[in-house]
């Protein structure tokens, strides 16, 4: 070794350093750690192994779970940006349908009139029959009686259109039929039309006629049974006991039509879409074919 380090020596000039193995030696010792530090650096060493025996006691299978954060998307509305010449078109507003109380609450009360219902008279039939029947509908002006102009009550207006009632009431000895019938929307309105009857009838006798509380056999037997004057009812009840052969119209002289009156809801008899149809039927059952053969005259009271 000696003689490796003489030759290098002599090789190189005699530049070569050499250096001391007691100096390799202080220069190791002085990295190892103090005292005092070589407490902290075990405590270290032990909280890494402990670390590396609890993960070596964790099952490999069962994977870390991960908390979900739940992302909420959020929209964000892009405002349209207006242009400089365009100006903001203002919301329609929603126009509320009226309804038939509100028009005819708004509207004035008119008087009915032979026009009003002839005119509803082929409105309803002009999709049902040919063009010759509908000519048969037509109503001659003979056929009506003087309408009633708002002023008169039931029995002042029953006195101007049949002033010989006495007479007519004397005459009539039928069972089964009714010489003068009131039609009119309601069970409560018929029981009202009847009490303004009293200064009218005279001995005569008025029937009620509607199908709130009463049988139609039991108002069939009673009319078989008894002799009738007046009858004073709804159209359904009426075109019901026609139809059952318990009231005969071939006697019948006077109808009169409720048709001026309205109800809480401002409704006439005609606005009605069910009594209107009811009526209607109660005319073609046998009251049209009356007036055009001059039997039965129609008033509107």
């Amino acid at each position: 070794m000696g003689d490796d380090l003489g030759e290098e020596w002599w090789e190189k000039g005699g530049d070569l350093d050499v250096v001391d193995v007691s100096e390799k030696e202080e220069v190791k010792e002085e990295k190892k750690p103090t005292l005092e530090e070589a407490p902290s650096q075990e405590k270290k060493k032990r909280k890494r192994v402990r670390k590396k025996k609890s993960a070596a006691t964790e099952a490999p299978d069962q994977p870390t779970k991960k908390k979900k954060t739940s992302q909420k998307e959020c929209f964000v509305s892009e405002e349209k940006e207006e242009e400089p010449g365009e100006a903001k078109k203002p919301k329609k507003k929603r126009r509320k349908k009226k309804t038939i109380t509100d028009v005819l609450a708004t509207s004035e009360p008119k008087a009915g009139s032979p026009v009003d219902l002839q005119n509803l008279v082929v409105e309803h039939f002009s999709d049902k029959r040919s063009v010759i029947e509908m000519e048969d509908l037509n109503l001659l002006d003979s056929c009506f009686l003087s309408c009633n102009d708002l002023t008169h009550s039931l029995s002042s207006y029953l006195k101007e259109i049949c002033p010989k009632w006495a007479k007519v009431q004397k005459q009539h000895t039928e069972k089964g039929a009714v010489v003068l019938l009131i039609v009119c929307s309601s069970a409560l309105r018929t029981i009202e039309l009847i009490k303004q009857l009293t200064t009218f009838k005279g001995t005569a006798k008025a029937l009620k006629l509607f199908a709130k509380h009463i049988k139609v056999e039991e108002q069939v037997k009673f009319l078989q049974r008894e002799i009738t004057h007046i009858g004073v009812g709804t159209p359904g009840r009426l075109q019901a006991l026609v139809q059952r052969e318990g009231l005969n119209l071939q006697l019948l002289r006077f109808l009169v039509l409720d048709w001026n009156w309205r109800d809480q809801k401002q409704r006439r008899m005609v606005d009605v879409p069910e009594i209107k149809f009811d009526l209607l039927k109660l005319l073609d059952v046998g009251i049209l074919n009356g007036c055009r053969e001059g039997r039965v005259r129609i008033g509107l009271f």
